[in-house]
């Protein structure tokens, strides 16, 4: 007899919450909104709110709160926002230390009661957090993913509609390596309804667009005093619905990379198929040789963020 999916939401912060909202609204299935045993009334109550707004826009998805790892057992999806948010002035680095051991918490639990689980990490630094996750569970590549690459795109996308006056439903663009400073637009790869981006945007501006884009979170946290969380949201659920309905969507997301583009032994932004079996192809677009300068860039601020994780 054919049963409702469980996602379980590690976190039941600002993105915790907007992640359940969604994932009910679209009837994906049914939500568990997980966090550590101090935040568990709040968890819960954020969970009955939400139950109770499904009378009115009328979803049947069930939405429970907890503090308790058994009920996340399982789990279809984890979506893991667990962690400290930035605050101004931060980098998304320097929440290392703060973050490192909630995601190993995070992981060791993950292992031991939803070890099958479809896993979308969220939580900063990206690129290190699903690495360690990873690391720690010993899950197949094919089952975590880090969500970076479909919101930056996404930031990438609103900047280039607003610039050229068109819809953004038109705009077709993707970005690459870490969820950094040195992340990568690919401008060879944008386009408006298939015209080059470049054709119909001031090349000055087309760098204003890619400085913003790479700075998006951060103009953020100085304007809210923490991080964003409707756009991370949805771009993780877009993530958790490819999965769960085997859309095969092609995506930019954190993915393990055992020789693709180059590097080994690395999560990193690259356009992924995502489908029922999880992860089931990573596409090597071409890249001009400026873009392959870029991404090495990236790649070796990803490195040396992994090789601190690694050391501690």
């Amino acid at each position: 007899m054919p049963t409702r999916k469980k996602i379980g939401l590690i976190g039941a912060g600002n993105i915790g919450g907007e992640l359940a909202r969604l994932c009910a609204n679209k009837e994906l299935g049914d939500v568990v909104l997980f966090d550590i045993p101090a935040k568990e009334s709040f968890a819960k109550g954020k969970a009955l709110d939400l139950e109770q707004n499904s009378s009115v826009l009328g979803y049947d998805s069930a939405i429970s709160g907890s503090g308790k790892w058994e009920d996340l057992k399982g789990a279809d999806v984890l979506i893991v926002t667990a962690g400290i948010p930035r605050k101004p002035g931060q980098s998304r680095d320097d929440l290392v230390a703060v973050n490192l051991p909630i995601i190993r918490d995070v992981a060791n639990n993950a292992k031991k009661y939803c070890p099958d689980a479809f896993v979308i990490v969220i939580s900063n630094p990206l690129d290190a957090m699903v690495y360690e996750y990873m690391r720690v569970t010993g899950c197949d590549k094919s089952k975590i993913v880090g969500m970076a690459g479909v919101l930056d795109s996404a930031r990438f996308q609103l900047f280039l509609a607003r610039e050229a006056n068109v819809s953004i439903k038109d705009v077709r663009a993707m970005v690459l390596g870490g969820h950094g400073d040195d992340m990568v637009p690919v401008l060879s790869m944008t386009t408006i309804n298939g015209v080059p981006a470049t054709t119909l945007i001031a090349k000055d501006k087309l760098s204003s667009i890619v400085e913003r884009t790479r700075k998006g979170g951060g103009e953020i946290v100085n304007l809210m005093g923490t991080s964003a969380y409707y756009a991370p949201a949805s771009s993780a659920v877009a993530m958790a619905e490819a999965y769960l309905l085997d859309q095969k969507r092609l995506l930019p997301c954190a993915a393990y990379l055992d020789g693709e583009f180059g590097y080994k032994d690395l999560f990193m932004g690259v356009p992924v198929v995502i489908g029922g079996k999880g992860v089931e192809k990573i596409i090597e677009i071409p890249l001009t040789d400026e873009e392959k300068g870029m991404l090495t860039k990236s790649a070796q601020s990803v490195q040396s963020v992994v090789d601190v994780v690694k050391k501690s």
